[in-house]
């Protein structure tokens, strides 16, 4: 009891749900405990309560490493920075702005992406940045904006999930990726209500009452088939629709194609499966769809989310108390991370980079001139692409992401990276994006520093600094405001405390989409639950959105016409077999941290591959041998686990492993045309035994 009672609230460093904690104890031994907080009410899982053990890990970088001789050495950080700033200036002397490119991360806090954005188009001039949050919630984004005029991944607390008699989970696999959230699925799963619709029977869909399997690369064809039975059998919610919404009929014409007989043949979900999803919907007092990054992560990405949206509007959901649509937003600031300037087309305030009237305001803010401002740059697998090409960066500044494990075709990337003249990190410790780097910065960890989070049901969050941070570690916004000084910018411009940030970040939010205006760290402080949109001081902010209007000129959402096409790359007689990806219980994202942590390293120390049985036993392996798993790309080496209920076409790879065992050594890069998401979730592959 005594460390709670001195214990600093704040918040999990890990996803998108961020729940509640409390850090106690030292610098050299930090304590985490849950906190009672409405998305986790007292609960963390495995990730959360090893969280500790990130601040005290033997490999944290204390001083900024220089590569001398092809050998990173500790230096000064004067000397650090200095070397970066001279080189910075050379190339853009040299060759321009868009010489130099900056990437971002999902995790950072609103104000470190804010900041970034605005070093990139200030102090740089450049339009090559981008975030590893295109790799996560985009086309759900897109998917959104397309729809309801506004992109809220959850336009509603997620306690509202609590007295659901229907939640339609599609691509998510929340029982692993953030546990505490299946408490709020409860009341749905007792009533029968809960449906999950992935390739692979995961813990998630072993607590549904109903499991659809479909192919991987098959969820816009199911859409489209369970849209077509809300119509024909006596679901379409008429009067909503008809004062609701717009565009229904040019969507009917797609969805009208798919009988159910049809759908089945594609995705392998039965006729009696796909009517019940949609009468356990249909008839459910409170019902919701949420779409994860099963649904998204695709070359059509955009369009599937598209397509469940449409059938929510078709059932009369979005807009409505008690009922809706949501994405599962997975980063820990997946949600602020896109709206605050670090995403190659936007500037704060989700505004649009292109619109002269968000340049303006934003330009207003900075106190420069719009025209000073650089317009839309490569999306981030397209930036990422570029790096050393003829036309394309020739340096680049990456925080918060480690791209050699987490964007596809990763040889390519590491290719790519090579190609650079300057590769600048900034990380806590050596991850293998850093590894490669010309000049690595340590910087500090979540408990080491203040900053706010938007969590995935877009509450602001404050996340507070309970412990000094090691000697010669420096936090994000002084090394890009020491950057920012040496490159001839103001120091005024870029100030370093988190609150001053914060106080700026509103301002250029005001009168956006995702407008902060009203929020202040005092608001946060005293615990105000407050979901943007915040418009002014007294403002109490939005926790449900649409009940009135949705965000559209006209006020009505938007059905959108989509029609299925299938994944960029089917398998064949040379590679067979369909491969997915994801995440386990004990690592998060690229497993640079996760892997730090014995507890979760030793329960999950390798890459493993999940195979039906007679899957394997048609290409020669058994249980717990090693195998390849080869695609036209690359291959993976991966440990056997034979799984039966896998579909015999299927097999899963997690992406949390490096070198080697790479899953995104073999994904495809196929970009969706809207959302420029890679297709992660489907690509053709082979199984070969590890001789």
């Amino acid at each position: 009891m005594t460390a709670i009672a001195t214990a600093t609230a704040t918040h999990c460093p890990y996803c998108a749900l961020q729940c509640g904690m409390a850090v106690s104890g030292n610098e050299q031994a930090p304590r985490v405990d849950p906190r009672e907080f409405p998305t986790n009410r007292g609960g963390l899982c495995q990730k959360g309560w090893t969280a500790a053990s990130l601040l005290t890990t033997p490999g944290r970088l204390t001083t900024p490493l220089l590569r001398e001789d092809g050998v990173l050495r500790p230096v000064t950080w004067d000397i650090a920075l200095d070397f970066v700033a001279d080189k910075l200036r050379a190339l853009r002397a040299e060759h321009g702005p868009d010489s130099v490119a900056v990437f971002g991360g999902g995790g950072l806090t609103n104000e470190k992406s804010y900041l970034l954005g605005k070093f990139a188009r200030l102090a740089l001039g450049t339009s090559q940045i981008d975030y590893n949050g295109r790799f996560c919630m985009s086309s759900a984004a897109a998917a959104g904006n397309r729809a309801f005029g506004l992109d809220r991944g959850m336009p509603f607390p997620v306690t509202d999930l609590d007295t659901a008699d229907a939640v339609v989970l599609v691509g998510g696999n929340v029982a692993e990726t953030m546990p505490p959230f299946t408490q709020h699925l409860r009341q749905a799963a007792d009533r029968g209500g809960l449906i999950v619709i992935d390739p692979r029977r995961t813990a998630t869909a072993e607590l549904a009452s109903l499991h659809l399997q479909p192919a991987p690369g098959t969820d816009l064809c199911l859409a489209l088939g369970l849209l077509h039975l809300a119509v024909a059998d006596g679901h379409f919610a008429a009067d909503y629709v008809a004062t609701r919404t717009t565009g229904f009929e040019a969507a009917w014409r797609m969805a009208a194609r798919w009988w159910p007989e049809q759908v089945e043949r594609v995705t392998g979900v039965s006729v009696a499966d796909q009517r019940a999803a949609v009468r356990l919907l249909a008839q459910a007092g409170s019902a919701y769809v949420l779409t994860g990054r099963g649904a998204e992560q695709h070359a059509s990405g955009a369009d599937t989310v598209s397509a469940w949206i449409n059938l929510c509007l078709a059932l009369g959901l979005p807009g409505v108390a008690g009922s809706g649509y949501g994405c599962l937003t997975g980063q820990g600031n997946g949600q602020g991370g896109r709206e605050h300037g670090q995403k190659a087309d936007q500037l704060p305030g989700y505004r649009m980079i292109a619109d002269p009237a968000a340049r303006a305001h934003v330009a207003g803010v900075w106190g420069v001139g719009p025209d000073e401002l650089p317009g839309p740059g490569r999306s981030a697998y397209e930036l990422l692409d570029a790096l050393g090409q003829p036309g394309g960066p020739k340096a680049m500044l990456v925080f918060g992401s480690n791209v050699l494990v987490s964007a596809p075709r990763s040889n390519r990337i590491a290719e790519r990276l090579d190609a650079l003249e300057l590769l600048v990190v900034a990380d806590f410790v050596l991850s293998e994006t850093a590894a490669r780097a010309d000049v690595v910065f340590p910087v500090t960890q979540w408990a080491e520093e203040d900053g706010t989070m938007t969590n995935l049901e877009g509450r602001v969050l404050l996340r507070r600094k309970a412990l000094t941070p090691p000697l010669g570690v420096r936090g994000d916004q002084d090394l890009l405001a020491e950057l920012a000084i040496r490159l001839g910018q103001p120091a005024e411009r870029f100030p370093t405390e988190a609150e001053t940030v914060f106080t700026e970040l509103r301002a250029a939010s005001k009168g956006g989409p995702a407008d902060y205006s009203g929020i202040d760290y005092d608001r946060l402080r005293a615990g105000e639950a407050l979901y943007w949109p915040v418009p002014e001081n007294d403002h109490p902010g939005t926790p449900r959105m649409f009940l009135e209007r949705f965000n559209t000129p006209d006020g009505r959402a938007r059905f959108i016409p989509v029609d299925h096409r299938g994944p960029a790359e089917a398998p064949d007689a040379d590679f067979p077999l369909y491969a997915t990806t994801g995440r386990v219980l004990q690592h998060y994202q690229s497993g640079a941290q996760t892997r730090l942590v014995p507890e979760l390293n030793d329960a999950v120390p390798t890459m493993f591959v999940e195979v039906h049985p007679d899957t394997a036993a048609r290409a020669g392996l058994e249980d717990a041998c090693w195998a390849r798993v080869i695609s036209r790309r690359g291959t993976v080496l991966a440990q056997v686990r034979t799984v039966p209920s896998l579909r015999t076409d299927t097999v899963f790879l997690p992406f949390h492993f490096p070198g080697d065992q790479r899953a995104n050594l073999i994904t495809n890069p196929a970009l969706d045309p809207t959302s420029r998401m890679p297709e992660f979730k489907v690509c053709a592959v082979r199984l070969e035994a590890l001789s």
